[in-house]
């Protein structure tokens, strides 16, 4: 098995007891989901769905590859690699207040 360091974000580090990278075994990210959850109860609910896939709003780096656009939950994970799980932020850039001009002062 190979052993890799996955990077928790602040969100799920009550399940790691406040830690925020872990070790975890695995040929792939899914065999390393399984692994987290077997060391780190409740875990895997928060990155899958219902359906086992990856949440709509986590994302999931091996090394500097979102596995959106490589092989998901079967990406190979090297022993080494750091494996980061980042859920998304919502919202955007609110925009700028109104800028109130100057009134033109009455001349007397």
């Amino acid at each position: 098995m190979s052993s890799v360091s996955v990077r928790i974000p602040t969100i799920l580090r009550t399940y790691t007891g406040g830690e925020s990278e872990v070790k975890a075994e695995g040929e792939t990210l899914r065999a390393v989901v399984a692994d987290l959850e077997a060391n780190h109860s409740g875990i895997s609910a928060r990155i899958l769905d219902d359906a086992g896939k990856i949440r709509r709003f986590v994302n999931v780096y091996v090394g500097d590859e979102d596995v959106r656009f490589a092989e998901g939950l079967d990406t190979p994970t090297p022993a080494g690699t750091q494996i980061s799980i980042i859920p998304a932020v919502a919202g955007g850039c609110a925009p700028p207040p109104a800028r109130r001009t100057p009134r033109a002062r009455a001349e007397v």
